[in-house]
């Protein structure tokens, strides 16, 4: 079964390496690992180029932002499984993707995710905010449940039956994305209950209040769009984050 991975990245240089290596370690065989730039100005390439390994390709070029890049990453993917470890994240341990595969080798399985630790932006080794995702039924998303986005992978089917990131959402198409492919695509997922990928903080949603009212916007806008809730969802939705700050 073949794994497709995407990194989008744009002036990452300190921290592509990291990403990369992550994927170059893993133990299932049958892989590839698409990076897209988007023009990077700093060392992105350069570092790009000191770690890239047999089984990754490399698209450079301007792109509309982080979703127009994963929607070109997912389109040249010839995998048949679809996941993503963004520029600034990286995978637990070496045996992630052989998991995924391994809960994939079920063929009514559509959707796999598992855990994720946010971690310090210059010490990825502490924990600052760990989220267990838990077991799913549709009702959740009600309730402001998903899983953690860059912990989630899909069957190539889910996005050919119900498309890519809307491009429209700058900060939240993830989030409107899940809503759609678990709301209306009635896929089954399969939880795997352990950290299946690192997370540095400081990321675009929350770089500033007014990215932060920006993403409740959008989050309360794809939750209207895809008929899951309102802003009981989206309050719940937050204050479920709360005790993710405690857990380790």
């Amino acid at each position: 079964m073949k794994i497709s991975i995407v990194t989008a990245v744009y002036n990452r240089e300190r921290t592509i390496g990291q990403a990369i290596d992550s994927v170059a370690r893993q133990t299932h065989p049958d892989l590839e690992h698409l990076i897209i730039d988007g023009a990077s100005t700093d060392g992105t390439l350069a570092a790009v180029s000191r770690h890239g390994h047999a089984r990754m390709r490399v698209h450079s070029g301007p792109d509309n932002g982080i979703y127009d890049a994963l929607n070109k990453g997912m389109a040249l993917a010839a995998g048949e499984v679809l996941g993503l470890v963004h520029s600034d994240d990286f995978l637990a341990h070496d045996r992630v993707l052989a998991q995924v595969a391994r809960a994939f080798a079920d063929p009514a399985v559509d959707a796999v995710y598992g855990d994720l630790d946010y971690v310090a932006a210059h010490d990825p080794g502490r924990i600052v905010r760990h989220w267990k995702s838990g077991g799913y039924h549709r009702g959740k998303l009600s309730w402001g449940w998903m899983p953690p986005h860059p912990a989630l992978f899909l069957r190539r089917r889910v996005i050919e039956r119900h498309g890519v990131y809307d491009t429209s959402y700058r900060i939240a198409a993830d989030y409107e994305a899940i809503l759609r492919w678990f709301g209306h695509g009635a896929i089954r997922p399969c939880y795997i209950p352990e950290v299946l990928v690192k997370m540095r903080v400081g990321g675009e949603s929350n770089r500033s209040l007014s990215r932060v009212l920006r993403k409740s916007r959008e989050d309360y806008r794809a939750l209207r769009a895809n008929g899951i809730g309102g802003a009981g969802a989206l309050i719940a939705k937050n204050l479920t984050k709360l005790p993710q700050f405690l857990r380790r």
